[in-house]
């Protein structure tokens, strides 16, 4: 074994003799512990959150969003549809057409988008599993239906089974409409609400989901769509085949993946996860100087031993190494305690959901506060607290064990 962890590993487990040493020695480990816990705990909460707010996107966003580089429209019949298909992991391509509409029902006015979507939509999103009311119908023969969100359907007071009340829905002309003609500036539409869906907030107040067909009637295209959706089998490495549908469709469209989709929300989320560990980090760094008196009591303490070492041929070095290794074993002893804590602590909050969120029972998508381990987590938590207890250590020790030196070879 090596002599200055030996000799360290004695000091920390031996009886002092100044019971003060011993104390401090533990409020130090138990604060290493309760910063590591917090840290880990925190961080996979959050984890979990991050989790469900993305679940909750990718229930609505197709894997990849197909647009043209040029123009708000392109044509359907001159998309290499087909070539797409045939990609291994590529389970369906859905056309989509998107535009802002003025809905009325009843005396109830909203602006919303509509979102017209092709004959095989409802069978390859998800859709069907974050329906609330009604069901996912869009048509059936010649007849159309739509999906509200949940946000849409409350502020124009949508009732599914009032059969007479119809949405309907305006939508500008194309091309050079007055604007002074209401009947001319607009094209309008009716058509009846079969469901309602509820994703997240966002979704739920901007979005009606109607059939490709009717969308394309109401804004007179002909086979224009405003975006390819794809979807992809469950496995599928999405990275390759993005890489392969950029290199059909070249430089006339772009392809976004999900990331890409909703960039803006990935990197505020990876944002607040890094500011949230900066902090818990900092809290670490303030109980850190905990281990810092705890070793300078000890060099106090240990000054005669210092001497002996001394005379027995023992250099500075030595003597730097001891009382290093003393600290880091604090620290170590504080982050594998922590870490076992934590890691208790998440299990039961996973299995058993002991911390709720609050509220009354439906008033959330989830009833207790989320949770999911990272392993990488585990690791960066692990190595930060050895970092921090190192650096409260190394400084302190070379500063003391210069400045007591000479003292302990006078005694």
């Amino acid at each position: 074994m090596n002599l200055s962890f030996y000799i360290a590993r004695r000091y920390l487990i031996s009886k002092k003799s100044h019971n003060l040493i011993n104390v401090i020695s533990l409020i130090s480990v138990i604060g290493q512990a309760v910063g590591t816990a917090a840290l880990i705990i925190v961080l996979s909460v959050f984890n979990g959150f991050e989790d469900v707010i993305i679940s909750l996107y990718n229930t609505f966003d197709p894997d990849f969003e197909i647009t043209a580089v040029k123009g708000k429209t392109f044509h359907e019949n001159t998309f290499p549809k087909q070539d797409i298909l045939i990609i291994e992991g590529v389970k369906a391509v859905a056309g989509v057409v998107e535009e802002d509409a003025l809905f009325k029902y009843g005396d109830k006015q909203y602006i919303a988008r509509i979102k017209g979507v092709s004959e095989n939509y409802p069978a390859v999103s998800k859709l069907d599993s974050v329906i609330v009311d009604g069901s996912l119908v869009l048509q059936e023969g010649n007849a159309n239906f739509a999906v509200v969100g949940a946000g849409v359907a409350w502020f124009l007071g949508i009732n599914l089974n009032d059969y007479k009340s119809l949405l309907n829905i305006y939508v500008p002309k194309r091309g050079r409409a007055s604007s002074f003609d209401f009947n001319n500036a607009f094209n309008s539409e009716v058509i009846h609400p079969a469901g309602v869906f509820s994703v997240q907030q966002e979704f739920d107040e901007k979005y009606v989901i109607i059939p490709l067909r009717f969308a394309r009637q109401l804004l007179d295209y002909k086979d224009e769509i405003t975006s390819e959706e794809v979807f992809l089998k469950p496995g599928t490495d999405a990275g390759v085949v993005q890489s392969k549908i950029e290199k059909i469709l070249g430089q006339q469209f772009v392809v976004k993946n999900r990331f890409q989709q909703n960039e803006a929300l990935f990197k505020i989320l990876k944002s607040e996860k890094l500011i949230i560990f900066l902090i818990l980090v900092f809290i670490l760094v303030l109980a850190s100087f905990n281990i810092i008196g705890s070793l300078s009591i000890l060099i106090v303490e240990k000054l005669k031993d210092i001497a002996i070492l001394k005379s027995m041929g023992a250099g500075r070095g030595l003597i730097r190494k001891i009382f290093t290794a003393e600290g880091m074993l604090i620290s170590l002893l504080g982050s594998v305690s922590g870490l076992l804590i934590g890691l208790v602590v998440l299990l039961l909050q996973q299995h058993y959901g002991l911390v709720g969120l609050g509220g009354n029972e439906g008033d959330f998508i989830i009833s207790a506060y989320p949770v999911k381990m990272y392993f990488a987590d585990f690791v960066k938590v692990f190595f930060t607290v050895l970092f921090i207890g190192f650096l409260a250590t190394w400084y302190p020790v070379r500063y003391l064990t210069r400045k007591y030196e000479d003292i302990s070879l006078k005694q």
